[in-house]
């Protein structure tokens, strides 16, 4: 089986977020099979081309019609973890300062979904399946449906549309139709959702089949309050639909080799856990004390995250004998909350404000909880990672945290983390107190944090479910 997996995004060579371990880690474990051809297509960024460390070399140049557009295409390509990554290069488009947020973002994307496609002509590789992510890559269906669909190549080819992020849809004005994408007015009821052009919907209309990265999150967006007005055109096309959680690199995220920290440990080394804890609270400034809980929060510093409910009650929670540390970036209401709280509690809260692989592995490692008050969280990687390092997760039963973090029965120390259900900040501190209480009673916290610490949250049982969609519409 041929497969493409094609986003905007894939780490280690361009990552903003949890879409660049997905395509990092999904065709990894997808490439152990042999019945398995799995490859990459990203765009090929400026911060790509600066670091020049992974023996990218260049295959091929061409150009593409984009309405009335002729532009050039430059394909790149390079072999990372046995999975082979092409990149797409146009300097006008992708030779900028960020990999989002440009004003012609719609354009940028629209061009690399069309380049996609134009690719295979030049590269002898000729997919069955073409596996999409989020809006940046949802023009590919309709490109295929149109501009491909008298080569008989490109006929069988199927296409699975996942969505990572409902929020973020790709919205352009009405006159991008034929003015970008050089589609006809007969395309326009499949590409308008309300008062403009919709990436998104064109591929939930287009795809053959729709996924999302958790189970919760498929049916969640259904509704109104999740779908960011996506709610009917998901119900009508509900057949589609199916719910795959993602995994994490259980060998990248892995206490025993990560090299960022302090003292390497296994399951049941509960001595070697401590002597992280001590280091983050002396490398934090916090007073270094073994028996006092920290907890820990890593995320974009942003109002979906649930970071309302923490606002409301930092007070209440920074008066218990704790600590707690956060650790990320993003809006400056929230990230002036965290420094004066840091300032307010300087024996309790210390705030990082940074983006810092090296300094989360140390957090993940060094504390005894990690807090997740997250509004909606289609996956969420950082729970994941918590329980792969023994740290016991406090979450919104919401999305991906509903599926993966079962609530802790304190008597019989089952479960995996602490949760609560309604959004509300006397909930979420209540299951705060819980866990806290919970600390202290050492002989099932310990059970637990064994417990968590076996689960499998690698790609391995995600990444069959997604073999077994190829197989699904490949045979349709």
């Amino acid at each position: 089986m041929k497969v493409l997996f094609a986003a905007s995004e894939a780490a280690p060579f361009a990552k903003t977020g949890g879409l660049g371990d997905v395509a990092q880690g999904l065709p990894a474990c997808l490439a152990k099979n042999e019945d398995m051809d799995i490859r990459v297509v990203i765009p090929y960024y400026k911060s790509i081309k600066d670091k020049q460390d992974k023996n990218i070399k260049f295959v091929k140049s061409f150009g593409v019609d984009l309405a009335w557009r002729r532009v050039h295409v430059g394909i790149f390509e390079t072999t990372y973890k046995k999975v082979k990554y092409y990149f797409i290069d146009n300097e006008y488009y992708f030779n900028r300062d960020g990999a989002y947020g440009h004003y012609d973002d719609g354009e940028r994307y629209a061009y690399f979904s069309k380049a996609i496609l134009e690719m295979l002509m030049h590269i002898d590789f000729m997919p069955d399946v073409i596996h999409l992510n989020d809006w940046q890559t949802a023009l590919v269906p309709a490109f295929l449906k149109t501009h491909y669909s008298n080569i008989e190549e490109y006929r069988r080819i199927k296409t699975l549309f996942t969505i990572h992020n409902i929020e973020y849809q790709g919205k352009m004005p009405n006159e991008f139709l034929s003015n970008v994408l050089g589609f006809g007015e007969e395309m326009r009821g499949v590409m308008t959702y309300g008062d403009c052009i919709n990436f998104m919907k064109s591929a939930i209309v287009l795809a053959d089949k729709i996924s999302t990265v958790s189970e919760t999150y498929s049916y969640e967006i259904r509704y109104s309050f999740f779908a960011h007005g996506l709610s009917e055109i998901l119900k009508q096309y509900e057949y589609k639909i199916v719910g795959i959680t993602n995994g994490i690199d259980t060998d990248t995220f892995n206490p025993n080799k990560d090299k960022h920290l302090h003292t390497n440990y296994k399951t049941g080394e509960f001595n070697k856990k401590k002597e992280n804890k001590l280091f983050l609270q002396e490398k934090l400034g916090l007073p270094i004390r073994e028996d006092v809980p920290v907890i820990a929060m890593i995320t974009r510093l942003v109002a979906h995250k649930g970071l309302d409910l923490v606002e409301y009650v930092c007070d209440e929670l920074l008066n218990e004998d704790v600590q707690f540390v956060v650790v990320g970036t993003g809006d400056s209401r929230y990230e002036d909350l965290f420094k004066f709280f840091a300032w307010k509690y300087p024996e309790k809260m210390s705030a990082n404000i940074v983006f810092n692989s090296e300094l989360a592995s140390q957090v993940y490692a060094g504390a005894d909880m990690f807090l997740m008050p997250s509004l909606s969280e289609p996956c969420g990687l950082s729970q994941l990672i918590a329980m792969r390092y023994g740290t016991i997760p406090i979450v919104r039963e919401t999305g991906g945290l509903n599926d993966t973090v079962q609530p802790i029965n304190i008597t019989t120390a089952e479960g995996k983390g602490f949760t609560f259900k309604g959004y509300n900040a006397h909930d979420m501190l209540g299951a705060v107190k819980r866990s806290i209480a919970y600390y202290y009673d050492k002989e099932n916290y310990k059970k637990t944090v064994k417990n968590i610490m076996k689960v499998d949250s690698s790609w391995k049982i995600p990444s069959q479910s997604y073999v077994n969609v190829y197989n699904e519409i490949i045979n349709y």
